[in-house]
């Protein structure tokens, strides 16, 4: 489209908008009719450790979805000259799983707890055993279980429980439903009915009654709506929410809030069976669509859906990209230092640059990058980030940069290992996340880790945001299947780069990886011996 044809679109309100709060920055993206991005808007914000639980500030929520709202209206005026008043559908999705009660008044109980926190283990675990099925600690019915078991003080007065981007839904539009992606990581579907599995809530809620919790536990949780459905308009105090400048009017109509899995999938093209994707931020996911059931119960894997319902592996690690970022940082400081600055993006570029160089197994240095707890990772409850090597590795920049990619990606293979085994076919992996903007390096290097080619398509650093606007585009479409409406209407004649694996570089990070799994053991001690307490400046 030219820029005079999208301008017109933007003023006619044919467009659609896409928002994700992923964990390290909120995005906003609007796409034209032919679905490609035309302006796009961003906030940067950060988890923060408090009383030992990971969390964000929910007046964050808002003046961070503010900011990167008027910074898209602001390019949008900027390119076409005029700024989005109305809108053909629009979307929010976020950070899946964690812990969000409400009082029937609408206040938060306790503060956010995210998806990072792994103080729900007697909790999953039980739940696990009881319900025959893997209840990850991350996920929502996990953190509520543990807060009925720890007796804690706000447990009697709940009355909702949601997600993230639940919760961003409902004040938009004052609708307690969530996308069955997004639920599915609240709680077990059932692939048929696509909504809350029946016998497990049956189950669940006996757990809960037995420890005091009155409420039907269906009732506290959203209603689950599949991709395509009609989830609510815009309020006027939903639109003053976005936009207090009162540009966005309220009556847009929303399509079910989605988590960051559903996005990635969407984003990627990886909704039908046999596909996935690979989603690289705070943390590092897999998720892989299934032809039919895994024949076991995996602590390591979690089935969840996409976001039209059809189950699909998950293969969640709590660290991704984080530690490598905060390497990048050191290492732009040492420039500056010496008289050469240099933007964080070309800091990050030349240390992802130097992986390529480095030797094939790292050159015997492991890096550890778990900020936060792992359970894939030997169950580690806290996170201990490590460079470890021993006298006789060959100490130099390439190396530790290899290291550190490889790092990334080391939970992550372990999971895989274990779909693997259990049979399940994957014809294409497509990737996505910021670590995706050097071009082929981290592509390169994930080929290698899972032994599978590997795709970036033109939305790989956008990702979740336009996956997101996508899914809003989806709203009343004639096309009944999400598959086939990609296929036809957003994916036909995309542009791919594709990987395949080094063999070089897969034996060279199978070596990494079997030394990695060792370290682990060097990861559980630090853990215990290291105490994760703030820095206090000694003077």
């Amino acid at each position: 489209m030219t820029a005079e044809e999208v301008g017109r679109a933007i003023a006619e309100g044919r467009t659609c908008l896409g928002i994700e709060f992923g964990s390290t920055r909120i995005k906003a993206c609007l796409i034209g009719p032919g679905h490609g991005a035309v302006a796009t808007g961003s906030h940067t914000w950060t988890n923060t450790l408090d009383a030992g639980l990971w969390t964000y500030d929910l007046g964050e929520v808002w003046s961070g979805v503010q900011s990167a709202v008027g910074e898209l209206l602001a390019d949008a005026d900027r390119h076409y000259g005029v700024r989005p008043a109305t809108l053909r559908a629009m979307g929010v999705s976020a950070m899946m799983h964690g812990y969000l009660p409400f009082d029937v008044r609408g206040d938060l109980l306790v503060p956010f707890r995210t998806w990072r926190n792994t103080s729900t283990g007697r909790a999953a675990s039980e739940l696990s055993d009881r319900l025959g099925l893997n209840i990850p600690m991350r996920w929502s019915v996990a953190h509520l279980y543990q807060a009925v078991l720890d007796h804690e003080d706000h447990v009697p007065r709940i009355d909702f429980l949601a997600t993230l981007a639940g919760y961003v839904h409902w004040k938009l539009t004052g609708r307690r439903v969530l996308g069955v992606g997004d639920a599915s990581g609240m709680f077990p579907i059932d692939p048929e009915t696509r909504t809350y599995d029946a016998e497990a809530l049956c189950a669940a809620d006996e757990l809960l009654t037995r420890h005091g919790f009155a409420p039907n536990l269906e009732d506290v949780l959203p209603t689950v709506l599949v991709a395509g459905r009609d989830a609510g308009r815009l309020t006027a105090d939903g639109a003053t929410l976005l936009d207090p400048a009162g540009t966005i009017r309220p009556g847009t109509p929303l399509c079910p809030p989605e988590g960051d899995a559903g996005t990635g999938m969407t984003a990627t093209h990886s909704i039908a069976p046999r596909t996935g994707n690979v989603s690289v931020g705070t943390s590092i996911f897999a998720m892989v669509v299934l032809e039919k059931p895994l024949r076991n119960v995996h602590p390591e894997i979690d089935v969840v859906t996409t976001p039209a319902g059809a189950p699909a592996a998950m293969v969640h690690c709590n660290n991704g990209a984080s530690e490598l970022d905060g390497w990048a940082a050191v290492f732009r400081q040492f420039a500056s230092a010496i008289g050469c600055d240099v933007s964080p993006d070309r800091a990050f570029e030349a240390l992802l640059e130097a992986a390529l160089s480095g030797e094939r197994d790292g050159g015997g240095i492991l890096a550890y990058n778990h900020v936060s707890g792992e359970p894939i990772a030997g169950g580690l409850t806290e996170g201990r980030p490590l460079i470890v090597r021993t006298p006789g590795s060959r100490l130099s920049l390439a190396n530790v940069a290899r290291s550190m990619m490889y790092g990334v990606f080391g939970t992550l293979s372990l999971g895989m290992r274990i779909l693997a085994e259990e049979g399940v076919g994957l014809d294409a992996l497509y990737a996505h996340g910021g670590l995706f903007r050097t071009a082929k390096v981290a592509q390169r290097l994930l080929a290698a880790a899972v032994d599978t080619p590997v795709s970036v398509g033109r939305s790989a650093a956008e990702g979740g945001a336009w996956g997101m606007a996508v899914l809003a585009a989806y709203l009343g479409s004639a096309e009944p299947d999400l598959d086939a409406f990609l296929a036809a209407e957003v994916f036909a004649g995309d542009e791919l780069t594709v990987e395949k694996p080094n063999p070089d570089d897969v034996r060279g990070y199978r070596a990494f990886l079997e030394t990695y799994e060792s370290g682990l053991a060097v990861e559980r001690t630090a853990v215990d011996v290291l105490t994760a307490t703030r820095h206090v400046e000694v003077r």
